[in-house]
């Protein structure tokens, strides 16, 4: 997760600074703070260095103020020791979902000291401070000023009555607050009610500095296109006037104060904390200045939740404005709004929601969460997290369409050469006389333009939308295409359908990078390309323009991998499950796992007692049970009648999303009706036509009002996502039975059911190494050769 080599900005190039809002280190992060800084941010920051640009991207977590000290106090331990813990448990959780930083510092470093204590001098220097006395709550009990974050009260803005706001701000209304306007203050340690007293702290004169502040708000709300929650918020702040901001604290956390007079204050967090992103680039390069005293070279992109947006386009500006020199100042911010969590808001006080390290345990993959969570960004308005919503994304958008898309596609290259074009690319070289590729290159070169316009403006979501509607492309031109008949009809049309088709998988693996580098470098691996040499969407290149022809962007000849199910399905079931497990707080769910565990160990010692008093009458069975299975008549795979089928028409069941009808020609005077569960799996126009081996000896069964004669043999994989016909070869009689050499003998009429014959079998039913169809080690045999899959390898079959 980042630190490789140093980058510093370069002339003539566009250089770009990334930052996204530190978070705090005192608890584990929720989705909602993954979405609303640091995803957010690693999606910009993946985009420009795709698309060749000089960029860094900073962050690191915020460790002084009042929090740490009280987390510290909760655990039992120093200030030091929490920021160590959970500054661990940040960088782990980040690098699981991918994020991609240069730097991932902390601002607990000697830096941070270093250049928070030269911004404050230079402030003193030019009189934009000033000293007042102030009255503030202190605790007799706990024997000291109360800090911000250490009261609670009601909120007293009209209309809120929040009964938990914080001295600072109130988590609800949004609302800055001063802590003796609490109604009915409390010590959060305590629960004492504290007492006001003077104490004396140093200011930023906001006032003084309004004019260079409204001058720099101006000028870069329109040059950096700034959001508008992000103007809104600005505005109401210089609407309702700007106040002296206190810059001091009485806490030990912190960075001193380099005043004699102040010594024992440390600088208040939100005047320190965004000085961090400077520190963090000074502990990433010594020459950080080129960064952050670069203005003319170097454009500074920030990254947010909405209740930071005052501190960056207000506090932060007028900090750096005021120092006099020449800092290189946020051109553009980028901010969300909340995103809530089923029926309320995520909440890392109270436990609510889904955090980092829940997500890594649910075993959905990173690439799945980050596409939920980009296509769910809250960019103009709350939104919500629900499980339901998270499995339709995932079977509709990514299974269905993406996955489906890809999968089809390189499935159909990697088929031996009778069926497909044995994984090597193939050539097209008329491909300007095919009306419907052009067309298609034509629709695609506009979205690309919209992808790039989406994303240089940072509208993530529609960036993503896009390019998701390019596969939903791909899928429409593939079906109208009919390219499975095409192979055999007209080779050459054929050959221009899949040469563009591989085309737009390797771009979308560069147009999703940013948003889900997992599953590009899975179908990179299955394009048999390298990340290194290949991921590119660079203008200098000619990427984008390549766009217009993407049967340009592989080269005939050369041969793909192994393809694989992209993504996996997540049923009802998980989802229950996952619903439960997440409900209520995290306390509530420990308190769930605990008596759940206490069950667990009542029962198993009930088990024990009872497995003691069955063991002697096992004893008995067991000897009953040796003699009768030496009774029973070895059953092997000649009891099975396997013959040639030939489909010669299927449909959708009417009353069954996920079955096919078939009719199938099996060498008899008319066709068997087959029901077959594989529409998730192979396409309906796949299906026509095929040759597949029958089992035709299974007693009929209804299939939701449909009765089934048969059944299609077919192959998975181990997970079980990808399945594919037990296919004959193409010159194999139909109607001919599939013999296994060295088992000899006639089928039964029909299985009997009771005997469980197939159950029996088909535990010995596989593919080899080599997509061969086996029983045990014994091929399924034509008079014209072996059947075979086009890909699983040491698969199931059923």
């Amino acid at each position: 997760m980042g630190d490789s080599a140093e980058k510093l900005p370069i002339a003539g190039r566009r250089n770009i600074l990334i930052t996204s809002a530190l978070p705090y280190v005192n608890n584990v992060p929720h989705l909602g703070n993954i979405i609303g800084c640091v995803l957010s941010a690693d999606v910009f920051a993946r985009y420009c260095r795709n698309r060749g640009y000089n960029i860094i991207y900073i962050c690191g977590t915020d460790e002084y103020g009042t929090a740490t000290e009280t987390k510290a106090m909760e655990e039992k331990c120093s200030p030091r020791e929490i920021c160590d813990k959970y500054h661990a448990i940040h960088r782990d959780v980040y690098k699981w979902f991918d994020i991609s930083f240069d730097h991932f510092g902390r601002t607990s470093s000697p830096q941070q000291t270093e250049i928070c204590q030269a911004i404050f001098n230079k402030l003193w220097e030019n009189d934009w401070l000033s000293e007042n006395t102030m009255q503030q709550l202190y605790c007799e009990i706990c024997q000291k000023f109360l800090a911000d974050r250490l009261l609670e009260g009601i909120c007293p803005t009209p209309g809120c009555n929040y009964q938990s706001a914080r001295g600072d701000q109130c988590e609800k209304c949004g609302k800055l607050l001063n802590p003796t306007e609490l109604i009915d203050p409390k010590c959060k340690v305590c629960q004492n009610t504290p007492h006001i007293r003077d104490t004396n702290h140093l200011f930023l004169e906001l006032p003084l500095l309004r004019e260079q502040l409204e001058k720099y708000i101006t000028e870069m709300s329109v040059a950096g296109s700034w959001s508008q929650n992000a103007i809104q918020a600005t505005n109401a702040w210089l609407k309702e006037g700007l106040r002296p901001r206190c810059i001091t604290r009485d806490l030990k956390w912190g960075v001193p104060v380099p005043h004699e007079k102040y010594k024992e204050k440390v600088f208040y967090v939100w005047f320190d904390a965004p000085i961090g992103y400077i520190s963090i680039t000074a502990c990433y390069t010594t020459h950080w200045e080129k960064w952050w005293k670069n203005p003319d070279n170097v454009e500074l992109y920030q990254f947010m939740g909405k209740d930071n947006v005052p501190f960056h386009t207000v506090m932060f500006p007028s900090t750096l404005l005021g120092t006099g020199e020449n800092w290189t100042l946020m051109k553009t911010i980028s901010v969300t709004e909340y995103l809530n969590y089923e029926n309320g808001k995520f909440s890392k006080t109270k436990g609510v929601g889904v955090f980092g390290n829940d997500a890594k345990d649910t075993k959905i993959p990173p690439e799945v969460w980050r596409y939920y969570l980009l296509t769910n960004r809250p960019e103009v308005s709350d939104t919500l997290f629900t499980w339901a919503d998270l499995q339709a994304k995932l079977n509709s958008e990514l299974l269905s369409n993406l996955g489906n898309f890809i999968n089809r596609v390189l499935s159909f290259i990697s088929k031996p050469e009778e069926y497909g074009y044995d994984s090597i690319i193939p050539d097209a070289p008329n491909v300007k006389f095919h009306q419907l590729t052009m067309t298609l290159a034509e629709n695609v070169s506009k979205l690309v333009e919209q992808y790039i316009d989406s994303m240089e403006k940072v509208k993530l979501k529609q960036g993503l939308k896009t390019a998701m509607s390019i596969s939903s492309e791909g899928n429409a031109y593939l079906q109208e295409s009919q390219f499975w008949k095409l192979f055999r009809e007209d080779p050459a049309s054929c050959a221009v359908v899949m040469k563009t088709s591989v085309g737009l998988v390797y771009l979308l693996a560069c147009l999703l990078e940013p948003f889900m580098p997992s599953f590009t470098d899975k179908v990179l691996k299955q394009l048999n390309l390298s990340r290194e040499t290949h991921l590119s969407f660079s203008d200098e290149k000619g990427d984008a323009d390549k766009a217009k022809r993407p049967w340009e962007f592989l080269p005939a000849g050369h041969k793909i991998g192994q393809p694989e199910p992209l993504f996996k399905e997540l049923n009802d079931e998980e989802v229950n499950f996952f619903k439960e497990k997440f409900a209520g707080t995290q306390a509530d769910r420990k308190l769930k796992e605990e008596a759940d565990a206490k069950a667990v160990a009542e029962q198993l010692k009930k088990t024990i007692i009872a497995g003691a008093n069955i063991k002697n009458e096992k004893n008995k069975s067991d000897v009953s049970s040796a003699k009768l299975k030496a009774a029973e008549v070895e059953v092997t795979i000649s009891k099975l009648d396997i013959r040639v089928g030939l489909i010669t028409e299927v449909k959708k069941h009417p009353d069954a999303d996920s079955l096919y009808v078939e009719e199938i020609d099996v060498g008899e005077d008319s066709t068997r009706t087959v029901v077959s569960g594989l529409v998730k799996y192979i396409p309906l126009e796949e299906m026509q036509n095929r040759k597949v081996c029958v089992l035709c000896n299974l007693k009929p069964v209804a299939m939701r009002g449909i009765k089934s004669h048969a059944m299609v043999l077919a192959a998975s994989g181990k997970d079980h996502i990808k399945v594919e016909l037990v296919e004959p070869p193409a010159s194999a009689k139909i109607g001919e039975r599939v013999t296994f050499p060295g088992y000899s003998g006639e089928p039964d009429g029909m299985l009997n059911a009771k005997s469980k014959v197939w159950e029996k079998v088909q535990a010995d039913l596989h593919t080899d190494a080599h997509l061969v169809a086996s029983y045990k080690d014994v091929p399924f045999t034509t008079s014209a050769g072996v059947c075979k899959v086009a890909s699983i390898t040491n698969g199931e079959i059923r």
